[in-house]
């Protein structure tokens, strides 16, 4: 049933509505990691000036090009961590433009979905946001303390917070705050195991990219299967 919802999503691409969502959730991905890395560098340059920090040695200015350089690197290695709250703010900016080209598609045959209201939609994602940033900088020190297991702790941890996330966020549109609840418990085991399918990719440079959308459309997928609708692709 997941892999089935995500070979739907992936097969949509070359859908008008789709890829022009696609491509904004793309563009703006990139964005949101150049402002991360811009921001990342400046901190570690301002933490280096001349009479902060470190830079009060005697020559210390090969110290601070060193730690330029090893910035940059190890935002490389950041930037894996950093999708996992891009994929949050990209699912709640797009999850419902992204439901509607879905469901214009393989299901012409539902009514229109419920509207969110802005103030609703704000305060979702900076719920989980929040909750995500937290979580991760927490799992930091369990990193620290059994490295050989960090990959498999972020998949796990991550999958569920993003799964939860963005089933909440397909489930809201057609059953509302408490149906969308409700609803999560009940499918708990499917919701993770399909988010940690969708964190697994976001560790991979370039693919993780196009992940968040192909995410949303696969859990509006994924949520219509579990409420028992079929797709039904419309004709023309």
């Amino acid at each position: 049933m997941i892999l089935r919802s995500f070979f739907l999503a992936l097969g949509q691409i070359d859908d008008r509505a789709f890829f022009r969502v696609l491509l904004l959730g793309l563009s703006l991905t990139v964005v949101l990691l150049i402002g991360a890395c811009a921001g990342f560098l400046g901190l570690i340059q301002w933490l280096t000036q001349d009479g902060f920090g470190i830079a009060w040695l005697d020559n210390a200015e090969w110290i601070g090009d060193a730690l330029n350089w090893g910035a940059v690197l190890l935002f490389v290695v950041l930037s894996v961590f950093l999708m996992v709250p891009v994929a949050s703010v990209i699912a709640s900016m797009f999850l419902d433009e992204v439901a509607q080209a879905v469901e214009a598609k393989h299901y012409p045959h539902l009514p229109p979905a419920r509207k969110v209201p802005l103030s609703e939609a704000v305060r979702d994602t900076l719920n989980f946001l929040g909750v995500l940033l937290v979580a991760n900088v927490l799992a930091l020190i369990v990193y620290a303390m059994l490295p050989f297991a960090a990959i498999f702790i972020f998949w796990a941890m991550n999958g569920f917070l993003l799964g939860r996330e963005y089933i909440t966020l397909a489930a809201m549109r057609r059953m509302g705050r408490d149906g969308a609840k409700a609803f999560r418990r009940q499918h708990s085991g499917r919701v993770w195991l399909a988010g940690v399918l969708m964190a697994v990719p976001l560790t991979f440079p370039l693919i993780n990219l196009v992940i968040p959308i192909l995410g949303a459309a696969t859990f509006t997928h994924l949520f219509h299967r579990l409420s028992g609708t079929q797709p039904r692709t419309a004709r023309g």
